[in-house]
């Protein structure tokens, strides 16, 4: 058959398709007369696949030996040809094909080839370990050890595919037994240490098995760090890999002394997770806590709190006292203690747990003259107005270099210099979730509240004159459309008495029954004559003295709120009344009850209205920062309290 011409991109616009006939002699490794006829006429550095791959490499692929041998003697430039994806013939070989003799050769006579690289930046071996090809692998690693240590695009050398892949028909140990030195340079650039280390990926997998195979053969890939995660120390530490940690403070002992880019040491990478046991683990090894300050100036207690990691203060703070003393009130290069920082990003757990310890001081002020409640105040204040209040139009972020508004830190005594524009971005505020700060800010309120008056603690923003007037000319007229109402129905209540079902009733029912319909009377005209007395009070106001408006209004207020609480205590009354002397004493029970819970409730929610302004207002913030405590401590505090005391039961267990 003749052949095609094709277009192939690059390099191969010039050449020829490989026809059928020469494929199929490739494929069955015939050597023929014939098959050196046509390639000799047809110049076989020219006959491509549409990938480009040429003779040789399509031989490689089906390990035909006898091919191989001919082209590579005939054509030796074929051995260096790349195809469209930079394949050499070797990379082919390490995919799809056996360490033949064949190959041997090809790789003895061309060293080069080892180190080439294709457009995904991986040499031959690491197609070999990608495929499990152990036959090649051993064969390139053999030849030129530092292959091993070369990285791809991805930053992956064929040592860490191997780790990655589980030492699958144990490439990995072929790869180990080489006799390497550091650092290694590769042609195209660095090798490792840079890219991925391959110890980070058998802590990844959490492999204790390759990970001490790794420290017997290689002990200096330990030392390995990368960008993201720091050294391998630090790695171990961010998953919670406990027998990796134990491992490597013995055997990479150095590495819990260096620092990640965020200027962490292992410790305080370990005390931001929840593993309590590899907390553990190094404050055995290191008993002086103290010593580990990161770039902020924060201790593992300063970590441990601004995580929310509960779990890890409370074990902290059970420490010998000598370890505890020199954390617990230490501040940071911004003046923050551990509960400062707590307080400030809304971790409840952690904050309660400071708090509620004896050694912790509560009133410290940071460089900003803030204590903790007060900290925590102003980052629930301004969460609440920023992301909450405001219309999404509205939501600007506030000036990075000072986000506190002027009004809120009047007073305080605040550097410039010193103010902490990070911990103040929107963005930071914009992630701390709302219910926890206010949480929080509760369980301040009642362990760590500053001594001030309550005017201090509940200040009452005055609205304007103008603003408070048009408010009251609303307010007037829907007041008297209810005090309207609430009279109607209490006169409709007066004139239609209720009455016993049952009129032969035994002298002991009609006495309840004057009693109840005597209290039914009081609260119904009680209510209609409150409901008109506010009704006259508020028209007395509007067109004779609008002056009085603003108090009238007031005073209206509290007289409406307490005819609805007496009109439903009416209703209820009349109910009763009504049930007296039935046969249904479970139906009874289950309407007074019910009525009972509702009358409270509406109370309850009345009552506000019935007090003055300014206690109104301290009122609500006690009532609703005793919600979120006691919400805090059943629902929050007592199940993960509840999982911590299983946690220890079992570790003692073990012990």
């Amino acid at each position: 058959m003749s052949s095609v011409a094709i277009n192939i991109p690059g390099d191969h616009m010039a050449n020829a398709m490989i026809d059928s006939q020469l494929h199929e002699c490739v494929r069955q490794n015939i050597n023929t007369e014939e098959f050196r006829r046509l390639v000799q006429q047809r110049s076989a550095e020219k006959l491509v696949t549409p990938c480009g791959n040429t003779l040789l490499h399509v031989a490689v692929s089906y390990g035909s030996d006898n091919i191989i041998a001919y082209l590579a003697e005939t054509f030796p430039s074929l051995i260096t040809m790349a195809n469209s994806q930079n394949d050499t013939v070797l990379h082919l070989a390490a995919r799809e094909g056996k360490a033949s003799d064949t190959i041997k050769s090809l790789v003895q006579s061309n060293p080069s080839l080892i180190m080439k690289k294709n457009t995904k930046g991986n040499t031959p071996l690491h197609d070999a370990v990608i495929a499990d090809n152990k036959e090649v692998a051993e064969l390139l690693v053999s030849r030129d050890p530092e292959v091993a240590y070369y990285n791809n695009n991805n930053g992956k050398s064929p040592l860490y595919l191997a780790v990655e892949n589980g030492n699958k028909k144990e490439i990995l140990d072929d790869l180990l037994k080489t006799e390497v030195s550091f650092p290694i340079k590769s042609e195209d650039g660095d090798a490792l240490p840079e890219g991925k280390s391959p110890v980070h990926a058998a802590i990844k997998q959490r492999n204790r098995d390759i990970l001490e195979k790794i420290g017997n053969e290689k002990p200096g890939l330990l030392r390995l760090t990368e960008e993201e995660f720091g050294n391998s120390l630090h790695y171990a530490s961010s998953i919670g890999f406990l027998e990796g940690v134990r491992f490597l403070l013995t055997n990479f002992h150095d590495g819990a002394y260096e620092t990640n880019l965020e200027g962490d040491y292992p410790i305080h990478v370990a005390c931001k997770r929840h593993s309590v046991d590899v907390v553990k683990e190094f404050l055995v090894k290191f008993p002086y806590p103290k010593e580990f300050l990161n770039k902020k100036g924060q201790n593992i207690l300063h970590v441990a709190a601004k995580d929310g990691n509960g779990s890890v203060v409370r074990y902290i703070l059970k420490q010998d006292q000598q370890l505890v003393a020199p954390l617990v009130n230490a501040t940071d290069e911004d003046g923050n203690t551990p509960l400062h920082l707590a307080a400030r990003h809304g971790r409840c757990r952690a904050t309660f747990l400071l708090v509620r310890d004896n050694r912790v001081e509560h009133f410290i002020v940071n460089n900003r003259n803030w204590t903790p409640h007060e900290l925590a105040e102003d980052f629930s204040k301004r969460t609440e107005e920023t992301y909450i209040e405001m219309p999404a139009e509205e939501r600007k972020p506030i000036d990075s270099k000072n986000s506190t508004p002027a009004h809120e830190i009047k007073g305080k005594e605040v550097d410039s210099n010193k103010m902490d524009t990070k911990e103040a971005s929107p963005k930071d505020e914009k992630g701390a979730e709302y219910f926890l700060l206010v949480t929080t800010l509760s369980i301040l309120f009642f362990n760590a509240r500053p001594k001030k008056s309550r005017k201090e603690l509940f200040p009452v923003t005055l609205r304007p004159m103008s603003l408070a007037k048009e408010e009251i000319k609303s307010m007037v007229g829907s007041l008297l459309v209810v005090t309207v109402l609430v009279a109607g129905v209490t006169f409709a209540g007066a004139i239609q008495l209720p009455q016993l079902r049952d009129k032969n009733n035994s002298s002991e029912l009609n006495s309840t029954y004057e009693n109840l319909l005597c209290v039914y009377l009081f609260l119904d005209v009680g209510a209609l004559s409150s409901s008109l007395l506010a009704a006259l009070l508020l028209l007395w106001s509007n067109f004779n003295y609008p002056r009085y408006q603003i108090p009238a209004v007031q005073f209206s207020i509290s007289v409406v709120c307490l005819a609805i609480i007496m009109m439903f205590g009416a209703f209820m009354f009349s109910v009763r009344i009504a049930l007296l002397g039935s046969h249904g004493g479970l139906l009874t029970i289950i309407a007074e009850v019910v009525a009972v819970m509702f009358f409270f409730a509406q109370a309850f929610l009345v009552f506000p209205w019935i007090i003055p302004l300014n206690f109104n207002y301290v009122l609500l913030q006690v009532l609703l920062h005793s919600f979120y405590y006691i919400f805090f401590l059943l629902f929050i505090y007592s199940g993960w309290w509840l999982r911590n005391k299983l946690s220890d039961l079992k570790r003692k267990h073990h012990l």
